[in-house]
């Protein structure tokens, strides 16, 4: 069932890294899969799959720092490395030693530092992964206006002047023509970037774009190094990271296994819960009998 985002938080719990308090919802048994959510929104982004997935899983999803219900520090260090660690911190925390990964947009380009780091240790605790929507290759990665003012030296001025008229405006052209969030929805996720001032440090978190054009090499490695069960879920219509990026996807990884959503865009976990669950489901059962 879906969850309003004050029922998302009362069953949440916290975990403290580097002195800040981060949020993280976690439910079930079974296998553990890591939920890992997108800029500029949470862990809540998961709410309509939530429930089926906790019936088979073991499932946790946390809100990155200066994310959602963590802790938002105006002076932090916010990098693409230290949400692995923040990752890594929690598993630890849960003495949860392999696991799975469903991951979309910033979640996906953790979820590369993560196999990159599994790769020179050379171990084997991420059993699958499967991306949603996201900027895997920094030569597709098409930001949105908004992003890219963000991205620039006035980048501290539109989280200061940020309101939810100019939020509803810039974020809802990420979503297919129709399958838009109603205003409901949009309230929800604006109240969770408003959150705890959320909106004044927009500029700092945005800086994963340049981190994405450093670390290229490295993260788009890990992806074609990595052996294990590897699946794309995409929603074509999604003018950051779509159909486009679905054809660079299959130029560089080999025997690409994807799935195409039509008509949907950069959220298609909340755009089509639906589809995204029997894609998802259909790729552990076809891997499970695999194994």
């Amino acid at each position: 069932m879906p969850y309003t985002t004050e029922q998302w938080h009362q069953q949440g719990a916290w975990f403290i890294h580097r002195g800040h308090r981060i949020f993280y919802v976690t439910k079930g048994s079974g296998p553990a899969l890591l939920l890992l959510h997108g800029f500029p929104t949470s862990s809540w982004d998961w709410h309509k799959i939530w429930d089926t997935l906790t019936v088979s899983y073991r499932v946790i999803a946390p809100d990155f720092i200066g994310f959602g219900f963590s802790d938002k520090p105006a002076g932090y260090d916010y990098s693409m490395l230290d949400r692995a660690d923040l990752v890594e911190d929690l598993l630890k925390q849960l003495a949860i030693a392999e696991y799975h990964i469903l991951s979309h947009d910033i979640g996906d380009t953790v979820t590369q530092e993560l196999l990159a780091r599994q790769s020179d240790r050379n171990s084997g605790n991420i059993k699958s992964c499967c991306l949603l929507n996201g900027g895997l290759f920094p030569e597709t990665h098409r930001p949105t206006g908004t992003q890219k003012l963000l991205l620039s030296p006035l980048g501290f001025l539109v989280g200061r002047l940020m309101s939810f008229q100019k939020f509803r405006k810039a974020f809802s052209i990420l979503f297919g023509p129709r399958s838009k969030p109603a205003e409901e929805e949009l309230r929800s996720f604006y109240d969770l970037i408003e959150f705890n001032k959320g909106t004044m440090i927009m500029h700092l978190l945005i800086k994963y774009i340049l981190e994405r054009r450093r670390h290229r090499e490295r993260w788009v490695a890990a992806l074609q190094k990595f052996n294990r069960p590897l699946m794309l879920i995409d929603g074509t219509d999604d003018p950051v990271s779509g159909a486009h990026m679905v054809k660079r996807y299959r130029e560089l990884i080999a025997t690409p296994n994807i799935i195409e959503l039509p008509g949907i865009g950069h959220y298609p976990h909340t755009e089509a819960a639906a589809g995204v669950l029997e894609a998802y489901t259909d790729f552990r059962l076809r891997n499970s009998s695999a194994s």
